[in-house]
């Protein structure tokens, strides 16, 4: 059974850094694509950035392009977010999600493209 649990969030000031961290296990990671959403209160969960399964293409939401960046450590089973110069907008729950195909291309904006999903972890960013 895949399981994916996300840790790192906290509360921190804007202008801060965190990482988050989504550690995947259940079947072979290092061919599937990830992500990484977030749901603000009173919001859609919205896509914040993906990785290929191979690493080698990484896609951003606007919003966070620049400041945000997706990695992965298959040897690990692990994916990363890390978030610099936070803004209090970025306060949110984040998910990680796992795609639902192997070695699937295309940037992965949609929820419907992963078939599996972590808790949440929350960030707060005070301003």
């Amino acid at each position: 059974q895949v399981q994916l649990v996300e840790s790192g969030g906290g509360l921190v000031q804007a202008g801060d850094s965190l990482r988050l961290s989504c550690a995947a296990s259940g079947r072979i990671f290092s061919i599937y694509g990830m992500g990484w959403f977030r749901q603000a209160p009173g919001k859609e969960r919205e896509f914040v950035a993906s990785i290929a399964w191979s690493g080698g293409s990484t896609y951003y939401a606007d919003s966070v392009k620049g400041r945000f960046t997706i990695s992965r450590d298959n040897a690990k089973n692990t994916m990363y977010l890390q978030m610099n110069s936070l803004k209090p907008e970025d306060t949110a729950v984040y998910y990680c999600a796992q795609d639902g195909r192997p070695y699937s291309r295309g940037t992965h904006y949609s929820e419907s493209e992963y078939g599996y999903w972590g808790q949440g972890t929350q960030v707060t960013v005070s301003s």
